[in-house]
């Protein structure tokens, strides 16, 4: 008997028992749905977090105060002072590096007529905009001049421009006092949104570092220092020099840890993508225990059919069936209840996904190489707990299987 009539046989089985069918494909449904779903989530964190990062500037490598400490780690004030202004002039002759500019920021209330906000001020050089591939949505960005004088000018983000002169107003060359000290508008950045940790990026106000130091913070230090590799490409090697170069300007032995910590964009992605990987793995081990449930369902449920059927098998070998059709007949039945299944929780996968995706807006990206995996599993959740009851039908003996009552 051929494949193709095997598989009509064991469709008609199935449609004799469509509860019993449905109820033993629900694992499989569950399970399929379950790890393209989680893997379209994985996926589209893994590229929601690079799209986000690279918004703040795919080539751009920070410098922090500190020895041995990561961003949010808990330091010292000496230890926050170790980066000065002469380290931001020494990186300024790198070969790698395309841009620099040093960086110190204050919160405070800024005023404007009658309106109030509370924001961010960072204290920067001309090339910080750059760096950050941050344009301009009108006005123009301070120069070096305004730097070298001291200049109370300021650039403003959209958020800031909002709360203070709304959508409407131009606010080029209004006055604006931050913590009572005046600045006039010269420029209005772009809309950059949230950043990959939730920060409205355009609730700040840019003005010079001279200006922010002096004026407001009386600070003599950096609170860190920004640049641009050349390329994305040679960010690491950018890292290296940039390492090089501060540890000649800080005069550390080789047995000491440096005072500094250097680090590109690149290194926030590949650890942010690295924590999401294990999240995702472990979400998709969960999930496929319910293909484990739904394969040990398909198991018994093809014991219990080749139990029923066992004077079927009788009589079908009686007549000339052999013992490798049998097998066969039993296991195509087990594959398309599987596969059945798998298709289903496909359909219900996806249609999570696009649920998660509209109504939640958690970032998601659906990958052909989820829907094939799955298939393949259902191929052989199918086969592998369809074979021992399988081969328990074809091994019963003819004379004793047409007694079966």
């Amino acid at each position: 008997m051929n494949i193709v009539n095997l598989s009509k046989i064991a469709w008609k089985a199935i449609l004799l028992n469509k509860i019993r069918a449905v109820l033993t494909m629900l694992g499989i449904i569950i399970g399929v749905a379950a790890v393209i779903a989680m893997l379209a989530i994985g996926e589209g964190s893994k590229e929601s977090i690079k799209e986000n990062i690279s918004k703040m500037g795919a080539n751009m490598i920070t410098i922090r105060p500190g020895a041995g400490m990561m961003p949010g780690g808990v330091r010292d004030l000496s230890s926050m002072q170790t980066l000065k202004l002469t380290d931001y002039e020494a990186l300024k002759e790198a070969a790698m590096l395309k841009a620099v500019s040093p960086l110190v920021s204050g919160n405070g209330q800024v005023i404007a007529g009658s309106n109030n906000w509370a924001t961010s001020i960072y204290g920067v050089s001309p090339e910080y905009t750059d760096i950050r591939e941050w344009g301009l949505e009108r006005g123009a960005m301070f120069t070096d001049e305004d730097v070298d004088r001291i200049a109370k000018v300021a650039v403003i983000g959209k958020t800031v421009q909002e709360n203070l002169f709304g959508t409407d107003e131009n606010p080029i060359g209004k006055i604006i006092r931050y913590n009572s000290t005046p600045f006039t508008v010269i420029g209005v950045l772009e809309e950059k949104g949230e950043s990959t940790f939730g920060q409205d990026q355009d609730d700040i106000i840019l003005a010079p570092y001279t200006a922010v130091q002096k004026r407001i913070l009386a600070q003599n230090y950096l609170q860190s220092i920004v640049a641009s590799a050349i390329s994305e490409d040679q960010a690491t090697e950018a890292v290296k020099e940039v390492t090089a170069i501060l540890e000649k300007t800080h005069k550390i032995p080789e047995y000491l840890d440096n005072d500094f910590n250097v680090f590109s964009q690149q290194e926030l992605i590949t650890t942010f993508s690295s924590t999401s990987e294990m999240l995702t793995i472990l979400l998709v081990a969960i999930a496929s225990i319910s293909l484990l449930v739904g394969g040990i369902g398909i198991m018994n449920i093809m014991y219990v059919s080749v139990k029923e059927r066992t004077r079927e098998i009788g009589l079908r070998m009686a007549i000339g069936a052999t013992e490798s059709s049998i097998l066969l007949q039993f296991l195509i039945e087990s594959v398309l209840i599987s596969i059945t299944g798998g298709v289903l929780g496909v359909v219900l996968g996806l249609s999570a996904t696009y649920f998660v995706s509209t109504v939640i807006g958690w970032p998601v990206s659906v990958t052909v190489f989820s829907i094939v995996i799955s298939f393949l599993v259902c191929t052989f959740t199918g086969i592998f707990f369809g074979y021992y009851p399988a081969r328990k039908g074809a091994a019963l003996d003819p004379i004793e299987a047409l007694r079966y009552e």
